[in-house]
């Protein structure tokens, strides 16, 4: 496997873990009635697909194809996701533990991929980014969560 290669399955990994929290930001969204977590998720989710740009434009820097859609993972996350809240009536508490699963999961993928030492700056640069606004992301989730409580 060649470089542009190897960069580019990681980026890809993080692509498609991108379009699993938008569209886990969407579900959640339909799922909650507080209008400021709506609108919070809304902005999630499109701060993610803005990270999916961002990471297929990198991709195609290094000469390879960006992946399109979420993973498998993500759908039977999403499918779980809406079994779990839909069965506790859209528990608010239920879906923010679910968003804090899955951002723990996003920051833990960007930090292996922050530690890759042949990375260009660049890219390392455009992915601490996106990762630092996932913590920022979890950081007010966390914060909801303490309110509910």
């Amino acid at each position: 496997m060649t470089y542009n290669e190897e960069v580019s399955k990681k980026l890809n990994d993080l692509l498609t873990r991108n379009y699993d929290a938008a569209a886990g930001y969407g579900l959640a969204s339909e799922k909650v009635r507080s209008r400021e977590l709506k609108h919070f998720f809304t902005l999630q989710e499109q701060e993610r697909y803005k990270f999916g740009h961002e990471l297929k434009k990198e991709i195609s820097y290094y000469g390879e194809t960006p992946d399109d859609g979420t993973s498998w993972q993500g759908d039977t996350h999403h499918a779980w996701m809406n079994i779990k809240s839909t069965l506790l009536s859209n528990n608010k508490e239920v879906i923010l533990e679910e968003v804090v699963r899955g951002e723990r999961t996003a920051v833990k993928e960007y930090n292996s991929i922050i530690m890759e030492t042949t990375l260009p700056p660049s890219t390392k640069n455009m992915i601490a980014a996106h990762r630092n606004n996932i913590l920022n992301a979890l950081t007010r989730v966390y914060t909801e969560i303490e309110i509910a409580s």
